[in-house]
């Protein structure tokens, strides 16, 4: 399959990222979002652990740092790429910030909800839905993850 250039450039600095929080102890997930011309307005990687808040995901820290940026919670023709397929909580945060396109990395075949277990970001029954690109750099997303839990298991 083949992927926009951006998107990869993207994704290459997700899994920086994720290679990061992975390093500081916590989930190895990177995020990053981009505007309408490819430039990145925000990032961030999972600091659950750093910050003992449970809503510290890679895509929440990203969107909030993007709507900072902005200086509006409204991120219509923007893009978050992130290493790993948002959960449930993260994949609606897309949905009230507007983006317009989610790109990912890795399945998330226990709690995905951007495809996998759950169709949050395109369910028809929602007033707005993001477009998904998925299987960006997959094999890299999941190796960095698996990495991760074998060490703990």
């Amino acid at each position: 399959m083949t992927f926009e250039p951006a998107d990869l450039a993207a994704m290459e600095r997700a899994l920086a990222l994720a290679e990061a929080a992975g390093a500081a102890g916590d989930v190895p997930v990177g995020a990053v979002v981009t505007d309408a011309a490819g430039s990145v307005i925000g990032e961030g990687c999972n600091l659950r652990e750093a910050t003992h808040d449970p809503t510290a995901h890679a895509e929440i820290v990203a969107l909030r740092q993007a709507a900072a940026s902005l200086g509006s919670w409204n991120l219509e023709g923007c893009t978050l790429v992130v290493s790993l397929e948002p959960c449930v909580m993260c994949a609606g945060a897309v949905l009230q910030s507007r983006i317009s396109r989610l790109v990912f990395g890795a399945w998330d075949e226990k709690a995905g909800a951007a495809g996998s277990v759950y169709d949050v970001v395109r369910d028809r029954r929602l007033p707005y839905r993001a477009e998904v690109v998925a299987g960006v750099r997959e094999d890299e997303a999941s190796a960095l993850l698996r990495a991760f839990f074998d060490v703990r298991r």
